[in-house]
C-alpha cells in the first residue's frame, strides 16, 4: 500500500518572532488563512486515504497539529521528544509504516513549503510512486525544475534517464548552496534541479539501507516501534544527522547497491525558509512595500512589514528603505533586509538574555 508522511518537525527560527517554540512556522496560518501544515495535507490528501497519511512533528507540537488535521487519527501523529534532525524523523517514520505494511511505499513530505499547482504536484508524487513500486532498490527523491538561478537552495545533478520512465533520472551528486555565479552555470546547463527534499522508497529499502550505512539507528528506530513504551529512552540515543548526509549522498555515490534517481517536479515552488521568500506570499500596499496585518506606510519603500499584534494594534513606518518589520503580541523585529540570514543567530542571543519564552 502506499503511505504518506508529512515531515512537520522544523523550528522556523528564521521566521522569529512570527514562529517560537511552541508555535513552529508550519502551523502559522500564514497562507490565505491556512497553516502551511494544512496545505501539506491537502497536497496528498487525494493520493491516500486518511489512514495513511501520517505526521511526524515535535511531542510538544502534537496537539496543535491534531487540530489542524482533524481528519487524522491519534496514531498517525508521531510526536518526537526531541529534534534528531531529518534523519531520525524519516527513519522512525518508515520503520512505523512498514510495521503496520511490511511491503509499504511511502512519500516523505514536507510541510514547510508553498506548491502550486497542486494538481501537477500530486501527478508527479504519483510517478515517484510508481517508480519506488517498480523498482525495490530506488530511493526516490523530487527535483524542482528551476526558474531561476536560486542560491538558497540544494541542487541535484541528473545522470542518466531511468529506462521506462521518461525524464526520470538518475542523480549523479547531490550540490550544497551555490553562489550566484555557479548557479546560474547549473540553470543554464539544464542538468540540474533544485533538491525539494521530498522522497518516496519502499519503507523496507530505507531501513535496508540504513542497516548498511547505520546499523545503530536501524536497530533503534526497530527497537521504538516495537516497544513504543521506551521511546523517550530511545530517541535521544539516535545520531543527529540529516537524511541527505546519513543516506542519500553515499548512496548516489554507490555506498551501497541501491540507487538515486528523481522525478522532476514543474511547478512553482517556495520553500518557506526565511523572511524573503515569505515576502512573495504577502500583499503589496501602495508604495510597493509587503505587508501583512493593520500597516500604514510612508516614504517607506523595499520593505517588509508584518504586523500580527492584533486589530488594536498599527505598525506605521517613515523614511524607511529595505527594512524588515515584525511585531507580535510580546515581541517586535526590526532589521535590514540584508540581514535576514541572521535572524537564527539573533534568537539564540534572545534566549540567552531574555529567556526562553521570548524565543
Amino acid at each position: 500500500m502506499r503511505f504518506v508522511v508529512i515531515m512537520a518537525g522544523g523550528a522556523g527560527t528564521r521566521l522569529w518572532p512570527l514562529s517560537r517554540q511552541g508555535r513552529p512556522k508550519q502551523l502559522l496560518e500564514i497562507v490565505d488563512g491556512k497553516s502551511l501544515l494544512r496545505l501539506a495535507y491537502e497536497r496528498v490528501s487525494s493520493l491516500v486515504p486518511d489512514d495513511r497519511i501520517l505526521v511526524c512533528t515535535g511531542r510538544v507540537h502534537a496537539d496543535d497539529v491534531a487540530a489542524q488535521l482533524p481528519e487524522l487519527a491519534a496514531g498517525n501523529i508521531l510526536g518526537e521528544p526531541e529534534g534528531r534532525d531529518s534523519l531520525n524523523a524519516v527513519a522512525w517514520s518508515a520503520a512505523e509504516v512498514a510495521r503496520r505494511d511490511p511491503d509499504a511505499v511511502v512519500a516523505m513530505v514536507t510541510a514547510d513549503q508553498v506548491i502550486t499547482p497542486v494538481d501537477e504536484f500530486a501527478r508527479s508524487l504519483d510517478v515517484a510512486f510508481t517508480v519506488a513500486e517498480a523498482h525495490d532498490d530506488a530511493l526516490v527523491t523530487l527535483g524542482v525544475v528551476p526558474t531561476s538561478p536560486h542560491t538558497g537552495y540544494g541542487y541535484l545533478h541528473k545522470a542518466d534517464e531511468l529506462p521506462g520512465f521518461p525524464g526520470v533520472h538518475a542523480v549523479a551528486e547531490f550540490k550544497e548552496k551555490p553562489s550566484a555565479e555557479v548557479a546560474e552555470r547549473y540553470v543554464a546547463s539544464g542538468e540540474y534541479w533544485w533538491n525539494a527534499g521530498m522522497f518516496v522508497w519502499r519503507a523496507e529499502t530505507l531501513l535496508g539501507q540504513l542497516d548498511e550505512l547505520l546499523p545503530r539507528t536501524a536497530d533503534t528506530v526497530r527497537q521504538i516501534v516495537a516497544e513504543p513504551e521506551r521511546l523517550d529512552e530511545l530517541f535521544p540515543t539516535l545520531q543527529k544527522i540529516s537524511v541527505d548526509y546519513a543516506v542519500m549522498e553515499p548512496v548516489s555515490q554507490g555506498a551501497t547497491g541501491a540507487r538515486v534517481v528523481s522525478v522532476p517536479l514543474a511547478i512553482d515552488w517556495r520553500d518557506v525558509g526565511g523572511y524573503l521568500s515569505l515576502a512573495d506570499l504577502l500583499s503589496t500596499d501602495e508604495n510597493g512595500n509587503r505587508v501583512d496585518g493593520r500597516t500604514v506606510t510612508l516614504g517607506s519603500s523595499g520593505c517588509i512589514v508584518v504586523n500580527t499584534a492584533g486589530p488594536a494594534h498599527l505598525v506605521a513606518t517613515l523614511g524607511l528603505r529595505d527594512t524588515l518589520v515584525v511585531a507580535t503580541g510580546t515581541a517586535t523585529l526590526v532589521a535590514g533586509l540584508g540581514e535576514t540570514e541572521r535572524v537564527k543567530e539573533l534568537v539564540e542571543l534572545v534566549r540567552t538574555r531574555v529567556g526562553a519564552e521570548f524565543a
